[in-house]
Parts: structure tokens; C-alpha cells; sequence
């Protein structure tokens, strides 16, 4: 990649540009808690990481037998969420330099998560990333959430920019599985630890295996434009 042609970048939200995993494992304990689920754990809500929440509520209603439609548990969990995240959503420290780096020269950027829009939108706000990342995408906007290809073909589309030149930022597997099948580079940032050596994390261009700990905005930088670090 040559700093002449730098690609558009599109994010992750959950996981990637902020911290909120654990409030989306407190609603979806919560809300699992309300329907008689009382030791839904940690555990359980990592094997959803990366998964849209409609396609996770989904598939937790068929493994509990909750007699509750999926649009009611949705509602439930999303009420949940911006009740903890509006309040404490924290963006990591050296995705909001990226992000703010990206942005200052110009470089489109957007978003793409399986989090409602209200949930996206919220977030943003709370961060102050809104006033970078006008440009995003819901999966429930899109025919099929991650690890479909759906939504970031879309957030392409909405930034007027071809698949091939966009790069993925992804901190799950099936976001990076998206990303391949969009064809879409991808720069990935594992949030689970034990995801690090998943192969679907073998098609990124870019890997920071130790996380967020290891993510250094100037090198993904350096990477994305080519130009010394």
C-alpha cells in the first residue's frame, strides 16, 4: 500500500473501538435473568463475540426454551445495554489516536457492528467519537449480520469507496471472516485471548496478538499508508 492511495477505514465497534463488552454481557445477563436464565456467565457470552446481537438472542432462545419472541428479548437487551453504556462507554486510548490520526488527514471512516443503530449511536456519543465517525452501519440495516459480509459492504457503499479499497479494523473472528469475504483487508486486534490463533484471524494483512495492550495506533498508521513509522 503506497501513501498515494491509502484505503478507507472501517471499524468495529464493540470490542475494537470501545470497551463494552462487559455491559453487553450485563444486558444479555439481565435480560436472559428476566425469563428464569440465572447462570448465564462470562464464559457463555464470549462464544457470541463478534456476532450480531439479533443472531445471538437467536440462538440463546433455542438453546434456554425461552417462550419469548427474539424481537422482545432484542428490545429487552438493547434497553439494558444503553442504560449501562449511555453512562460508562470508554473508548480505548489508542483506537480514539487512530481513529482522531485517520481523521485528520482526511482518510474516510466509518463504522460497521452488529449493535443496533440506537446502541451505535449511543456509544459514539458517549466517547465523543461522533464527531469523527458520522458514517455507520447496523446490522440491522443489512440482510445478514457478521460473519456475513453484509455490513461492511454497505459501510463501502455509504463512503462511495470499492470493497477492495477498504481495511478492516476486527477484534473477532467472524468480523475477520466478514472482512475476507467483503474483500477487505483487514488489520485485527483479538479481544479474546484464546481467539488469537483462530485461522479465520489468518487472513488479516496486520495482527496485534496481545490485544489491546499490543495496538499501537502509529504502526497501524505506518501500515495502512505504507510510509515510515
Amino acid at each position: 500500500m503506497s501513501a498515494s492511495h491509502t484505503p478507507s477505514v472501517i471499524f468495529d465497534l464493540d470490542g475494537t473501538l470501545v470497551d463494552s463488552e462487559p455491559h453487553y454481557f450485563e444486558a444479555g445477563r439481565r435480560t436472559l435473568a428476566a425469563y428464569g436464565v440465572t447462570d448465564f456467565r462470562w464464559e457463555d457470552h464470549t462464544r457470541f463475540i463478534g456476532i450480531g446481537t439479533r443472531e445471538t438472542l437467536t440462538i440463546l432462545r433455542s438453546e434456554y426454551g425461552i417462550d419469548a419472541s427474539v424481537d422482545e428479548l432484542l428490545a429487552a437487551k438493547n434497553r439494558h445495554y444503553l442504560e449501562l453504556a449511555g453512562a460508562s462507554a470508554e473508548a480505548f486510548p489508542q483506537m480514539r489516536r487512530f481513529v482522531e490520526r485517520l481523521s485528520a488527514h482526511g482518510r474516510p471512516i466509518a463504522v460497521a457492528s452488529g449493535s443496533s443503530r440506537a446502541a451505535i449511536e449511543a456509544v459514539l456519543s458517549a466517547t465523543g467519537l461522533d464527531a469523527q465517525l458520522s458514517t455507520y452501519v447496523s446490522a440491522e440495516e443489512v440482510l445478514q449480520g457478521k460473519p456475513e459480509p453484509d455490513v461492511f459492504l454497505e459501510a463501502a457503499r455509504r463512503l462511495d469507496v470499492e470493497p477492495a479499497d477498504c481495511v478492516v479494523v476486527e477484534d473477532a473472528p467472524p468480523g475477520a471472516e466478514a472482512a475476507h469475504r467483503a474483500g477487505m483487508r483487514c488489520i485485527a486486534v483479538p479481544y479474546v485471548p484464546a481467539t488469537v490463533d483462530d485461522p479465520r484471524f489468518a487472513t488479516a494483512g496486520l495482527c496485534f496478538r496481545g490485544g489491546q495492550r499490543e495496538f499501537d495506533a502509529d504502526l497501524a498508521y505506518a501500515w495502512l499508508t505504507g510510509a515510515p513509522r
